[in-house]
């Protein structure tokens, strides 16, 4: 193992701070610095950029990621017994790192400047108040900063929300020499929260997102049915979602020997690219069809897809075999599908709102 830096070993933090992995968090730590330098190069060069780094634990990922190049790291951090290793870390890295105690679930990512205004200078943000004095804590757990759900709308075209996107990257600016703009999400993700959080990141709006990609710990089953294609077993709700908007791919494969304990699975590192221009669409009526369709994906899309009213119309305006299955629909299928069904919706109360026909 190649040392980085002078901060004493991983193991030896973790035994001073009694950090044993808790399954309850989906801890698995990473021990090892040349595996942890190898993910933090999977999404290209850090010099200069800014990292959103989900679950550091005892810090083996963070410590690289800044030795690499990252201007600064931003880590969210649930584990209470974790802050004191982090808080090392930010101390040997003055202005460089900032933890932020919290769960990630519980952040709007729809709206990360009301999460990335308080990382404003190195060191431990603390923990909020407790409910009515503050921000609130949501059963018994730090909670972030939440933003009221704005209703469902369609990704808008490319251009518009240019000055929102611009607003949420510009609070994730750092000291002179920072690359403006930049950011990545880097981490190791805990298992029992993966696939929910790269759902939340891939339906933020407006599209392109904050971010400039991810680079995401999975499970191995779970890294295949992201990017999987077409016609294979993988191919799912999530690959239609990730497909829709990224290019993803699977950097490698690490082994449950590489964890601390060891995971009974192969693990396995994907990136995705958020692509410039994806085809307009509601993630929330894309998400509808998907799941109807494969929820039932050995049936015809003409019964499968029952669920949402009639499909025939549906299907003949997105020019779907109505004999198809879920599994032979492509990406693009399943957004015109999406397109379509909000138009017959909109017909629908339409005609209902103006039963005569007249104005």
């Amino acid at each position: 193992m190649t040392a980085i830096d002078d901060l004493p070993p991983l193991r030896e933090a973790i035994r001073r701070h009694s950090l044993l992995a808790k399954k309850s968090l989906g801890q698995n730590f990473l021990l090892d610095l040349n595996l942890t330098a190898r993910i933090a190069r999977a999404g290209g060069p850090l010099d200069g950029i800014t990292v959103v780094e989900i679950g550091p634990g005892p810090g083996g990922l963070t410590r690289t990621l800044i030795a690499r190049g990252a201007a600064r790291v931003i880590a969210i951090e649930r584990d209470r017994r974790a802050l004191a290793a982090l808080g090392e870390i930010a101390a040997h890295y003055p202005g460089r790192l900032t933890i932020i105690e919290g769960d990630a679930l519980e952040t709007d990512w729809r709206a990360p400047a009301s999460l990335m205004s308080r990382a404003t200078a190195s060191g431990l943000v603390p923990s909020p108040p407790p409910r009515g004095e503050g921000l609130g804590v949501a059963g018994g757990r730090t909670a972030l900063p939440q933003l009221p759900a704005p209703p469902p709308q369609p990704s808008p075209a490319r251009g518009e929300g240019e000055e929102a996107a611009t607003a949420s990257a510009t609070a994730l600016r750092g000291p002179r020499g920072m690359k403006e703009n930049v950011v990545r999400i880097i981490a190791n993700l805990p298992y029992n929260i993966a696939t929910a959080l790269l759902v939340r990141w891939l339906e933020v709006e407006p599209w392109p997102p904050w971010y400039d990609s991810l680079v995401l710990m999975f499970q191995r089953e779970v890294a295949e049915r992201i990017t999987a294609a077409p016609g294979s077993k993988q191919y799912g709700r999530l690959a239609v979602l990730a497909g829709w908007r990224t290019e993803a791919r699977i950097m490698f494969d690490v082994a449950p020997s590489a964890f601390v304990p060891p995971p009974k699975v192969t693990s396995s590192v994907v990136r995705l690219v958020p692509r410039a221009a994806t085809p307009p669409c509601s993630s929330v009526t894309l998400e509808r069809v998907s799941a109807a369709a494969f929820g039932q994906r050995r049936k015809m899309l003409r019964q499968s897809l029952r669920a949402l009213g009639d499909p025939r119309p549906i299907l003949a305006a997105a020019g779907i075999d109505p004999t198809a299955r879920a599994e032979e629909v492509t990406v693009e299928g399943f957004v015109a599908l999406a397109n379509a069904l909000d138009a017959n919706l909109a017909s629908t109360a339409g005609a209902i709102a103006n039963p005569s026909g007249t104005n």
